[in-house]
């Protein structure tokens, strides 16, 4: 049972967007208690004060729109057809799942159709207007309509690569990730036919943020945890043993390397050998991931040995930068 008194969290109840989300979270230390599959009430053991809430994705805009739910996870694209007003604050745009982009598709048999200029070419040439299948009617609209292109829309609520085939509609505007459905169904997408990209989007109620101190505390938590994971997903530990005369001469080996810097500079540690005097030392940086091979290869160069390489769960800034951008623009 929920109380007005709980900070409520929604997430997506289904398909990619659900498991994304549930992935995300428990790699980010925020794993989500969900005893019964079937049930749309879940708890987040780390930050015990969120209660978590299962909703479809644009059930999750509008709650948040209402301020019946504090914090919520969905798609960009939904956010944006459900029209989220000022009521409605992002508080990160690019939570790196989810990815998929809304655009037209167009039979294969359309043979001279292949772009928006020959679409519109070919809508013009019909007796009557051009009909559309589509669940996200506000962008379909206002897209065809940005380009001219006579349309009916027709609302579906089901699997929309049918609806050229079955004959209630010519074509589609759908979401489209690998396009391998479309291709499945004998559908093409129009290269310049991309009406809204997106991905998985956290958002938050503006007045709840404003008017309760508890929820604008959970917003510094979330953004804590979720960007300092974000941030360690790019990065890897790497240790190293290396000879030098002193931490500093083995500092400076380093910098004059690339790749070998670390986030403010490396950590350098004496290592206590059995015998005396060895000039030992255990050197410790943060490599981004796409630059291991290079930085393996120079800190051989430069006599590194030993190496050691470690994911990293957290880095930690001082303070999260979408936390200070989100007060920045609640002062406006």
């Amino acid at each position: 049972m929920l109380s007005q008194q709980n900070i409520r969290f929604s997430l997506p109840s289904k398909g990619r967007l659900e498991t994304g989300a549930l992935e995300f979270l428990s790699e980010a230390g925020l794993q989500v208690f969900k005893p019964n599959p079937r049930q749309y009430l879940a708890d987040l053991p780390a930050l015990p004060e969120l209660k978590v809430i299962f909703q479809r994705p644009g059930d999750i805009v509008v709650s948040v729109m209402q301020g019946s739910i504090d914090f919520g996870i969905t798609g960009r694209d939904m956010l944006e057809e459900k029209g989220g007003d000022g009521d409605i604050m992002i508080l990160h745009d690019a939570l790196g799942f989810g990815g998929c982009a809304l655009t037209l598709a167009v039979p294969e048999q359309w043979k001279t159709v292949t772009d928006l200029a020959s679409l519109k070419e070919y809508a013009a040439s019909l007796e009557s207007d051009l009909r559309v299948a589509t669940k996200f009617p506000f962008l379909t609209e206002r897209f065809l309509n940005q380009h001219h292109i006579p349309h009916i829309l027709i609302s579906a609520e089901g699997t929309l690569e049918s609806a050229p085939t079955i004959g209630y509609a010519d074509m589609i505007s759908d979401l489209v990730s690998s396009g391998q459905t479309l291709l499945d169904n004998r559908l093409r997408p129009l290269p310049d036919g991309v009406i809204q990209k997106s991905q998985a989007v956290l958002i938050a109620n503006r007045r709840a943020l404003q008017n309760r101190p508890e929820v604008l505390e959970m917003a510094r938590r979330l953004l804590e945890y979720i960007e300092a994971h974000m941030r360690a997903k790019e990065n890897l530990l790497v240790i190293a043993n290396m000879r030098g005369e002193s931490p500093e001469a083995i500092a400076d080996k380093l910098f004059k390397q690339t790749s070998l810097g670390g986030l403010q500079g490396p950590t350098i540690s004496p290592i206590i050998t059995r015998e005396s005097n060895q000039g030992w030392y255990s050197a410790t940086i943060v490599v981004r991931r796409d630059y291991l091979p290079q930085a393996i290869g120079q800190l051989r160069q430069i006599g590194g040995s030993g190496i050691i390489v470690s994911p990293v769960t957290y880095i930690f800034e001082e303070e999260p930068p979408r936390y200070t951008a989100m007060l920045a623009e609640l002062k406006k």
